[in-house]
């Protein structure tokens, strides 16, 4: 069956291209054919012109679906409660929701059972992250940072009780406060009383 030709690609996310390609058949013929495929369950629509089959898709790792969440909004980069949790820097954890940064827009994406934030910062702000096994995530440090400024601008909430900040740099994360606002810097200073950090 031609579908199973698709599973032997080694990309988490098959573009309308790579489908044409590992079924020799043009560009035009591939987007019916993925509507096709996704209409019988074969593949998974992750946004336009891209698409997971199914059994990769019930297979992802953690890293698959940071991989994923990349590709539906581009630039962006994991971050939030989902880095620290990734880090094991936070117990808080949100089954099947990955949240990223991105400065485009904000925006919620859900694919079948997985749910994709996307949490809109200014420029001056999208800094402060790496590239780490194909996928872009936060370093610890401006994870946290960025919960702290979403918070601060009451767009995010977070239990900081969870957050094992003894693990983390607070020069580090005082250089990315510097880079926001009057509002976010108390917020930031408050906590940092709360919470003796």
């Amino acid at each position: 069956m031609k579908s199973l030709s698709l599973n032997n690609s080694s990309k988490p996310a098959l573009s309308i291209n790579d489908i044409a390609n590992l079924l020799s058949i043009s560009k035009e013929s591939a987007k019916v054919t993925a509507t096709r495929y996704t209409r019988k369950g074969l593949l998974v629509r992750l946004k336009r012109d891209f698409y997971i089959p199914i059994n990769k898709f019930d297979k992802f790792t953690e890293k698959d679906f940071f991989q994923a969440a990349n590709i539906i909004q581009v630039p962006s980069y994991i971050s939030l409660t989902s880095a620290l949790s990734y880090y094991n820097i936070s117990t808080q954890q949100f089954q099947n929701v990955y949240e990223s940064i991105a400065v485009k827009r904000t925006k919620d994406v859900k694919v079948r059972n997985i749910e994709f934030i996307f949490n809109l910062v200014k420029k001056i702000f999208y800094t402060g992250f790496t590239l780490e096994d194909n996928f872009f995530i936060a370093k610890p440090e401006k994870a946290l940072a960025d919960i702290v400024y979403l918070t601060s601008l009451a767009k995010y909430s977070c239990d900081f009780t969870a957050i094992n900040f003894k693990r983390l740099n607070k020069k580090k994360i005082d250089d990315y406060i510097q880079l926001t606002n009057k509002r976010t810097k108390l917020f930031w200073d408050r906590l940092c009383k709360t919470y003796k950090i």
